[in-house]
């Protein structure tokens, strides 16, 4: 398919969009304090649609509708424990990171255990945050190139430049304001779907309804053997249960507010304590219905092919086709002329929202935790702003080449590469920053202790997964449970060793709950 003129119109327009307010806060940023966290003068409902869009990214336009469509809403269950985190967040983890001028998640680190668990920390973000960026852009590129036929190089290029462009030059500002455009075009798009969908559909909503209901797509269950199986409630590490989906939601959210920059570095952004937790609700009421109209999107969709059967459609059922592909059919057969260009500015709205984050997020993370910290303490504000933006630049660049990179091999080694790199070096963080918070024992030797156990951990877990090990060495569990494991390892090992280890006195005021 080619782009009618309107629709590549409304494309250029939103893109060049973008561009103009990366230019116009380009004017503020004289600096790093403005540059990365917008002189701390957010208000709490802009920062919350903000950080809607940081965490909503291609998975959320793409991989929710395909899932729902070809499965059922298994993978909205963890999103509800997103209030659980967010509540404690907002009155444990938010007074540590408001105190004083922080800038990143990683300074509590070097304060509560020493410089080298920061520096640990801040590597582990970057890294897992340019695999992020990659893969974000890289499926990104795939949708472009199926509803244009533009080849995906050209739609990685294009792209990353303009994130790169907008985020280099407006910084924080630029990012948080197009993600609240951002955010709201996804939503957009989805109600731009779904409104087709009902219209077509001889009986409505209802009758989607109906569908769904008679072949179970609302259901929480799973696909096994070919047909969907009620997910049961047990406490077991060997199946996905609901209740084990739970926990796991609990530790990645509470990881997300916890220990990443992307969220932590609008935490310092905010006006006032209040604002910061005003943001955090924001984001809770906005994320969570999202999340679910573009679960309900997929279902619709099911219901839309069993009325208007379609080979392609029914191949993504039956596994010989990637049910990924579900939104882009819809989108190139059913849309007309204009609406197909408003909703592709809403995908590319969608995977923006979260490249411009991640982007700044490394910027900050690396010159102020490394370059700052490390290579430059006595650079003046003005040297350290132009290491930040050259950052910024040097981010996107490797964003692209790896988009491209993941483009030259099969999915499979791109998700395979992403697992294995996100396992290895995200596991365990959110334990560090618990220790940290609910203990008044433990340094950096405990801290490395863990750290050591929790990584060795982890490489076993991978190479199990991946057939490396022989049969008396695979785990005995499920490794989407890696990470809940991981951090569980983290915190009793390091409390352990902490507990035994000759305590050294240390200033831990503000620190630690017992210590604020």
């Amino acid at each position: 398919m080619h782009l009618h003129w309107l629709d590549a119109a409304i494309i250029v327009a939103y893109l060049l969009g973008m561009q103009a307010m990366g230019w116009y806060f380009s004017k503020r940023n004289t600096t790093t304090e403005e540059y990365f966290v917008g002189g701390r003068s957010f208000r709490g409902w802009i920062l919350g649609l903000s950080m809607v869009g940081a965490s909503i990214s291609s998975v959320t336009f793409v991989a929710y509708p395909a899932d729902a469509y070809k499965t059922a809403w298994l993978r909205y269950l963890p999103n509800l424990m997103l209030p659980i985190a967010v509540l404690f967040a907002a009155y444990v983890v938010l007074p540590f990171f408001r105190r004083g001028k922080t800038l990143t998640a990683y300074e509590y680190l070097e304060q509560r255990y020493g410089p080298s668990v920061r520096s640990y920390g801040a590597i582990t973000f970057i890294l897992a945050q340019l695999v992020r960026l990659s893969t974000i852009l890289y499926l990104l590129a795939l949708l472009v190139q199926q509803i244009t036929g533009i080849d995906p190089v050209w739609c990685v290029i294009i792209t990353g430049v303009f994130v790169g462009a907008y985020t280099v030059q407006g910084g924080i500002d630029a990012v948080i304001w197009t993600d609240v455009v951002q955010t709201t075009l996804l939503a957009f798009g989805g109600v731009i779907c779904l409104t087709v969908i009902i219209n077509q559909m001889p009986g409505g909503l209802d009758q989607i309804l109906a569908i769904a209901n008679e072949h179970g797509k609302l259901a929480i269950a799973d696909l096994k053997n070919g047909s969907l199986q009620p997910t049961g409630w047990s406490l077991s590490l060997s199946e996905k249960t609901g209740s084990m989906l739970l926990l796991l939601g609990l530790a990645t959210w509470l990881t997300e507010y916890t220990g990443n920059q992307n969220t932590v570095q609008r935490f310092a952004a905010a006006k006032s304590e209040r604002d910061a937790r005003i943001g955090m609700l924001v984001c809770v009421l906005s994320s969570l219905p999202i999340w679910a109209f573009y679960m309900f999107l997929g279902t619709a969709l099911f219901a839309f092919y069993q009325v208007f059967p379609d080979p392609a459609a029914a191949a993504m059922l039956d596994g010989s086709r990637k049910a990924e592909q579900i939104m882009p059919l819809f989108i190139t057969q059913h849309l007309p002329v204009g609406l197909i260009g408003l909703v592709l500015a809403c995908a590319l709205a969608a995977a923006m929202s979260s490249l411009d984050a991640s982007i700044n997020a490394i910027s900050a993370v690396f010159s102020v935790d490394f370059y700052k910290r490390h290579l430059r303490p006595q650079a003046t504000d003005q040297e350290h702003l132009r290491v930040a933006k050259i950052t910024s630049v040097v981010a996107a660049a490797l964003m692209i080449v790896g988009a491209i990179a993941l483009y030259s091999s099969t999915t499979k080694t791109l998700q395979d590469t992403s697992t294995v790199l996100i396992s290895l070096l995200g596991g365990g963080l959110l334990s560090l920053y618990l220790l940290g918070f609910f203990t008044t024992r433990g340094d950096a030797r405990a801290a490395w202790f863990g750290i050591g156990c929790t990584l060795t951990f982890t490489a076993w877990t991978v190479a199990s997964s991946r057939g490396w090990l022989g049969a008396d060495w695979r785990t005995p569990f499920d490794s989407y449970y890696t990470m809940l494991l991981a951090n569980f390892l983290m915190f009793v090992v390091s409390f352990l060793v902490a507990s035994r280890q000759p305590r050294r006195e240390r200033e831990l005021a503000g620190l630690t709950v017992w210590t604020r």
